[in-house]
């Protein structure tokens, strides 16, 4: 910007005139980025709330502020970070895997999303499954011919069910009803039996899944097999999960499944030292990030730059890893 004008300005208003220099240079000099999450209920949407509260606290220092987009999910993160309309995302670590190969129903019509870059792993996430206790549901195998909510296109519980339904052998024509409700309204069509059972690829504890166990009368089903032993082997992205009992109203005993972990990804095209300061946020303020939500409370800082994580690092958080020495 030609500060020519400014300077005129300044000359005219005298020291008001300054302050207001002072204060569009100021605002020039902000960097603004917007994180993709998920559904309000979810878990996603406070892991950006957490990571952007982090970052804004010293913003007066380095000048970015940081705001969070409720989404559609990781799907949909990723499509947007890759058109440039979001900085960042939390994705599952199946559908960070997925983009940068250009594999799967979702990318391979666009192809390897060579930019994408990792920036650390967060929760695990099990793929659960709520049903209502009057459904008869006990196993996975039960929901065919069941009123199921598959999930919206484009969110990461989609994603997972149409994987597990492939390794089954499923279609969508094996439900008496495959409902595409978002996360944030499965819970009340559950208690209003409109479906008979959900699925959500999620942290534990969920608000959602919260909601639908205290609003009635709903039961936790395992999500076990040779299928989904075959699925763990052959991905690296998946891992056998457990959801304890006595988390949720209904379920007394452990649960087993399997899962995901939530990611933390950017694009190559985002500033190395945006990606810096956004990760140096978080890990400076370690402590402060794990009390932001249960599904935190178990984070290791090792795991994080490690574990789940298929896309290339950033720059700008490799950076701060080996000054860290976490790397």
């Amino acid at each position: 910007m030609d500060v020519r004008p400014i300077g005129r300005l300044a000359l005219l208003l005298g020291a008001g005139g300054i302050l207001l220099a002072a204060g569009i240079a100021a605002a020039q000099e902000q960097k603004f980025i917007t994180i993709g999450t998920g559904g309000v209920t979810g878990v996603y949407y406070p892991t950006g709330g957490a990571i952007c509260r982090l970052v804004n606290k010293d913003r007066k220092e380095h000048g970015i502020r940081c705001s969070v987009e409720s989404t559609g999910g990781s799907v949909y993160n990723v499509n947007t970070i890759r058109q440039g309309e979001l900085d960042m995302g939390v994705v599952q670590s199946d559908v960070q895997y997925k983009a940068l190969k250009g594999e799967g129903e979702e990318f391979e019509s666009q192809g390897p999303y060579e930019d994408l870059r990792a920036v650390f792993s967060v929760h695990a996430e099990p793929f659960t499954v709520v049903a209502r206790a009057d459904s008869g549901i006990e196993t996975f195998d039960d929901l065919k011919g069941k009123r199921v909510n598959v999930g919206n296109p484009g969110s990461g519980q989609r994603s997972t069910m149409e994987v597990l339904m492939d390794a089954k052998g499923w279609t969508m024509d094996d439900f008496a009803l495959a409902s595409e409700l978002k996360s944030a309204e499965q819970a009340q069509a559950l208690c209003d039996n409109k479906i008979d059972a959900m699925v959500f690829t999620v942290g534990h504890p969920s608000g959602s899944i919260q909601e639908a166990t205290t609003t009635c009368d709903t039961k936790l089903i395992p999500v076990t097999g040779p299928e989904v032993d075959q699925l763990v082997k052959d991905n690296p992205y998946y891992a056998k999960a457990v959801i304890p009992g006595g988390m949720y109203t209904g379920t007394d005993e452990d649960v087993e499944t399997f899962g995901v972990k939530a990611t933390f990804v950017s694009s190559a095209q985002v500033p190395d030292e945006v990606v810096y300061e956004v990760t140096k946020a978080v890990f400076e303020n370690f402590e402060d990030f794990k009390k932001l939500h249960p599904a935190f409370a178990n984070l290791q800082k090792e795991d994080m730059v490690t574990q789940a994580l298929s896309a290339p690092l950033h720059p700008g958080a490799e950076k701060y890893y080996k000054e860290a020495g976490l790397m």
